[in-house]
């Protein structure tokens, strides 16, 4: 069995559009996350899975392995499950593509888990507790006291009707799936809480997947508008990694 991470993204991103080739200090966005993912150490391999010649040609460059993949996706977990049968007996771990901070100890921390656990779930989705906010464009999750995913929100859950709590936990996007998962949530048709939330997981827990979750500490964003664009550039300049 391997371990490898399927980086999924496209060029049509809508409130950012081209993001993946955006210049951060020197390299795409793109770039910037596979190189990061390739330096997880317990990574057998690493894939960008887009149907953009531009991404493809601008990884090659870059030493970047590629897969090509169709275009009508409604989400990165469609696009990665699309080539999941080029890896059939391994494990997947999908790098959201507009990650290019993204720790690669996520990574080893989370096939670590994986291993450690008996009973293995479906789909394992870390997350770390975050101050209470409420951008919409951070996915919350809540739990329970197995460590099994109850819900997936946009909003803020759950709801403190006392007002005591500051924590919240964020959904990261390093998510690792069985093989057998990514196969069966290739075949499902969007879920009607899905259609409500705009959160491609809640297609798998509609239909009764097995997703656990723990926790990880640290910190992580995506770049989803051109503030969080600006806040990466600022970011990178003090980075550890970024010099590796």
């Amino acid at each position: 069995m391997k371990y490898i991470a399927l980086i999924p993204t496209r060029l049509e991103s809508k409130r950012l559009p081209g993001k993946a080739l955006l210049d951060l200090d020197g390299l795409p966005i793109i770039v910037h996350t596979a190189k990061r993912a390739m330096l997880a150490k317990k990574i057998n391999d690493v894939y960008v899975c887009t149907d953009s010649k531009k991404i493809i040609n601008v990884c090659k460059k870059h030493n970047i392995k590629t897969i090509k993949t169709k275009k009508n996706f409604q989400n990165g977990t469609e696009r990665i499950a699309s080539i999941s049968n080029k890896f059939k007996n391994d494990i997947i771990i999908d790098v959201q593509g507009d990650e290019p901070l993204i720790e690669p100890i996520f990574i080893d921390n989370l096939i670590s888990h994986y291993k450690k656990l008996k009973n293995k779930p479906d789909i394992i989705v870390p997350h770390h507790k975050i101050l209470k906010v409420d951008k919409k464009s951070i996915v919350k999750l809540v739990f329970d006291k197995d460590n099994k995913v109850l819900y997936f929100s946009r909003s803020t859950i759950p709801y403190d009707v006392n007002q005591t709590s500051i924590h919240l936990y964020k959904h990261l996007s390093v998510i690792l799936f069985s093989n057998n998962a990514l196969k069966k949530y290739s075949k499902l048709k969007k879920s009607s809480l899905e259609i409500k939330e705009d959160i491609e997981l809640l297609r798998a827990l509609e239909n009764g997947f097995n997703i656990s979750t723990f926790e990880i500490k640290g910190s992580s964003f995506s770049i989803d508008i051109k503030e969080d664009f600006i806040r990466a550039k600022n970011l990178i300049e003090n980075d550890k990694y970024r010099k590796l």
